[in-house]
């Protein structure tokens, strides 16, 4: 585990990669700020804020036209706690990631973008799936598009597969493209209206993976799913990959 570095040390390093962004990428944010305390989430175990964007907007010459200005809040006590966490905890990747993170929320903030909220939202979602809360089962499509059906989120792959419950009876196993590799698991015992399944044995290099079965309905069952307004039934369950070779 990586020596932890005193609050003062912390912050030198936190404010020698601020000043290490180009001044184009970081307009309209004026500063860093860094906290000593620890910002736990409010409901998930071993989850704490590591930094946020506090924006808001100025006129600073009394003139109709207002400015939006931010200032990127590291905080220290967050950074050490999920560091005790982690045997491979990278504190300066950890820093520079962070710093980066808030400053493309100043921007897309700016720009009247939500892409950045929409990627917290499905990081925060999927926290709470693994840690067995209720959360929202199409949490990934707030993700990063990266191929039609695909999303990234904090790093994990997922894939959607769309299967009738008469297909999904006469599967053997469930193949997708990851990577630009063809992964198979065996298909599991239920489909429900979606069903996670957490790929385990992917090659070193690989994004972990999460197969997202989803249940394909016709008009009359989703009129009556609709009518009924009924909670999807969602699975959760584990599978071990086969993994073509890459390109296949």
């Amino acid at each position: 585990m990586a020596k932890v570095p005193s609050f003062y040390e912390f912050r030198q390093r936190a404010e020698a990669a601020f000043d290490s962004i180009p001044d184009d990428y970081r307009g309209g944010v004026d500063g860093l700020i860094v906290e000593r305390q620890a910002v736990p989430h409010p409901t998930l175990p071993d989850i704490y804020t590591l930094g946020e964007c506090a924006t808001g907007e100025i006129d600073p010459d009394g003139e109709a036209e207002v400015h939006l200005r931010s200032q990127v809040i590291l905080y220290y006590g967050s950074f050490v706690r999920l560091s005790k966490l982690d045997d491979e905890w990278n504190w300066d990747g950890e820093i520079w990631e962070t710093i980066t993170h808030e400053i493309r929320h100043h921007r897309e903030t700016a720009a009247g973008e939500d892409a950045l909220e929409d990627v917290d939202y499905a990081a925060d979602q999927n926290f709470a799936r693994l840690d067995g809360q209720p959360f929202d089962p199409f949490f990934h499509r707030s993700g990063d598009a990266v191929a039609p059906g695909a999303w990234e989120v904090e790093g994990e792959l997922f894939v959607e597969v769309t299967v009738d419950a008469e297909a999904f009876a006469a599967m053997a196993e469930v193949r997708v493209q990851a990577d630009g590799r063809a992964v198979a698991v065996d298909r599991p015992a239920e489909l429900g209206d979606v069903h996670f399944v957490d790929v385990e044995g992917t090659p070193r290099g690989m994004l972990p993976l999460t197969i997202v079965l989803v249940r394909r309905r016709g008009a009359w069952e989703a009129f009556r799913a609709r009518l009924a307004r009924r909670r999807p039934v969602v699975h959760q369950s584990a599978g071990t990959a086969r993994v073509g070779p890459a390109g296949g």
